[in-house]
């Protein structure tokens, strides 16, 4: 049988995390949790371990991406064939994130993201967000040559091929989002998008909240995207 991990980075979520865990563990019993819990200074882990789910306890708060690849390099190591990238702000919702799990299964594709963008789902996006959104979608149709409605969306499903790959990134990229996504497709992985509902995170704040985060992100990616690009010129092996 066929193993599924879901990895859920978590910083300083305790008003939300009790609620995400609920949910995914009636939703999406077929499947493996593990929280990253990446050096909060509240009761997340509290919470995490009294829900009886697997916790690794970064030993500071090392930043989103690098919980996100603590828990890829997990999976990686515990040989899952699929792993599902889960919120704990309580903006991703069980029952979409099984059908990225049913999609990747139905269409051998490498990643499959949650977008909600691909139909009218009424999501309210930021302001800045909305503008990094559109960048990223002309940048990506330019250098790769594909339609990514959602390309700053956490809410993806990764099959094995890609959970080895980025397990063995050396210096997996602060803002893992276009950035990532151009880089795979440039080597050849096949990413699709399904409309996904999402819901707005009700306690605490965004990593990407304010004026000046969003900026220094949209700078700091657009300087990577071209960086990858540069270093993968002649590299192209058949976008799919």
């Amino acid at each position: 049988m066929e193993k599924v991990l879901l990895i859920i980075p978590a910083y300083n979520e305790e008003k939300n995390i009790k609620k995400v865990l609920s949910e995914v563990k009636s939703e999406i019993t077929y499947a493996d949790i593990i929280v990253v819990n990446d050096g909060s200074n509240d009761n997340t882990s509290t919470i995490v371990n009294k829900e009886g789910v697997k916790c690794i306890d970064m030993p500071f708060n090392s930043g989103y991406s690098n919980a996100v690849q603590a828990g890829i390099k997990y999976a990686y190591e515990n040989n899952y064939d699929y792993v599902i990238q889960f919120d704990a702000d309580g903006q991703h919702i069980a029952k979409e994130a099984e059908k990225l799990y049913k999609h990747i299964k139905k269409t051998n594709c490498d990643i499959v993201i949650g977008s909600r963008y691909l139909k009218d789902l009424k999501y309210k996006c930021p302001f800045f967000r909305k503008i990094g959104t559109k960048i990223f979608q002309i940048m990506i149709r330019i250098f790769c040559h594909k339609k990514i409605t959602d390309p700053l969306s956490g809410f993806q499903c990764l099959n094995k091929k890609v959970i080895k790959e980025y397990s063995k990134i050396s210096g997996y990229p602060e803002y893992p989002d276009a950035n990532l996504i151009i880089e795979m497709l440039i080597k050849g992985y096949k990413i699709e998008e399904i409309p996904s509902k999402m819901r707005i995170r009700k306690y605490g704040k965004s990593m990407h909240s304010g004026i000046i985060k969003p900026i220094k992100y949209m700078v700091q990616m657009i300087y990577t995207i071209v960086f990858i690009v540069i270093k993968n010129i002649g590299k192209r092996s058949g976008l799919k």
